[in-house]
C-alpha cells in the first residue's frame, strides 16, 4: 500500500548552525567526544548561508542541550538572529530550552521559532501553555531518537517513550511543527532515514523536518516528493558535498537543479 502524504507546507531547506563555547562545531551521533570544529564565526557562518539564499537558519545550542554553562552560545545565537534578519531569513532554536522564560528570551533576540525537546518529556505541562501563549507557528517540537526511541538532555538519556508514540501525543495537543533527528544518522553523511521519518510524519499528521545524515542531492529530492516540511544540512553543507544554492533551488521546485 502506497504511504498517504503528509499535507505540506512550503518545503525548506534549514542550513544548521550548531554552537558549543561560542564556535560552529558538528557532533558526530551526538558524541561530544566526536566534534567537528568549523573556522567560522557563528556570525559569518550565518552571513555565509543567507548570502546564498537560505530562508531559514536552524541554531542549536549544544551547550544548553548537554546542561553545560551556555552563555557564549546564547550571545551567538542572538548575533546570529540579528545577521538574519538584514537578509530577511529567519532562525528556529533548540537546545537547553526548558522554560517559558527561555522561550520569551528566545523569541524577544529576534528568533522566529523556539525548539522544545528534552521538557516535552520532563517537563509536559510546558507544551500547551508554549502554544496557548505564542501560537503553533513559533514553537517546535524537536524529537530526536535512537532506533525509535526519544532520547533526551542531549541524547545521553533514555526518554522512555517511542518517537511515534510521542509524535502523536504532541499533536494531540495542538502541535504543528517538529524536528525529527535520527541520532544514528545524525553528523555521519552515511543517508537519512527517510522512511521512517515518513512514516511518523504520515501517523502523526505533523509538518515534518527531517534532519541526521543527508548527504546527496536526491536524497532532498526525495524528502521533498515524500511531503516532508523541509530539511535540515549540517557537515554534508560545511564540506561542500552538498552545495546550499542548488540544494535551495531543488526546494524551490527545479527539477534539474545539482
Amino acid at each position: 500500500m502506497e504511504l498517504q502524504r503528509p499535507s505540506q507546507t512550503l518545503f525548506e531547506i534549514y542550513p544548521a548552525i550548531d554552537l558549543r563555547q561560542g564556535m560552529v562545531v558538528r557532533l558526530r551521533t551526538g558524541d561530544p567526544g566526536q566534534q567537528t570544529t568549523y573556522p567560522l564565526k557563528p556570525e559569518e557562518a550565518a552571513r555565509r548561508w543567507c548570502e546564498q539564499g537560505a530562508r531559514w537558519l536552524h541554531v542549536v545550542n549544544l551547550d544548553g542541550a548537554l546542561g553545560e554553562l551556555a552563555l557564549a552560545s546564547q550571545k551567538a545565537a542572538g548575533q546570529i538572529a540579528a545577521v538574519a534578519a538584514k537578509y530577511g531569513a529567519r532562525v528556529q532554536f533548540g537546545g537547553g530550552v526548558r522554560s517559558l522564560a527561555a522561550v520569551e528570551s528566545a523569541l524577544n533576540t529576534g528568533i522566529a521559532r523556539v525548539i522544545l525537546g528534552t521538557a516535552l518529556i520532563e517537563q509536559p505541562e510546558l507544551l500547551p501553555l508554549a502554544l496557548d501563549r505564542w501560537g503553533s507557528e513559533r514553537i517546535a517540537a524537536g524529537v530526536d531518537a535512537r532506533h525509535g526511541v526519544v532520547r533526551v538532555q542531549g541524547w545521553v538519556v533514555d526518554g522512555g517513550i517511542s518517537a511515534m508514540a510521542l509524535a502523536q501525543k504532541l499533536a494531540e495537543q495542538g502541535l504543528r511543527w517538529m524536528v525529527y533527528t535520527d541520532i544514528s544518522r545524525d553528523g555521519t553523511g552515511q543517508g537519512a532515514n527517510l522512511a521512517g521519518t515518513m512514516e511518523l510524519a504520515r501517523q502523526s499528521s505533523l509538518q515534518v523536518i527531517a534532519s541526521g545524515g543527508f548527504d546527496r542531492m536526491e536524497e532532498i529530492a526525495q524528502a521533498r516528493s515524500l511531503g516532508l516540511a523541509g530539511v535540515i544540512l549540517g557537515r554534508s553543507l560545511y564540506e561542500g558535498r552538498i552545495l546550499l544554492q542548488p540544494a535551495l533551488e531543488l526546494a524551490n521546485g527545479g527539477e534539474n537543479a545539482g
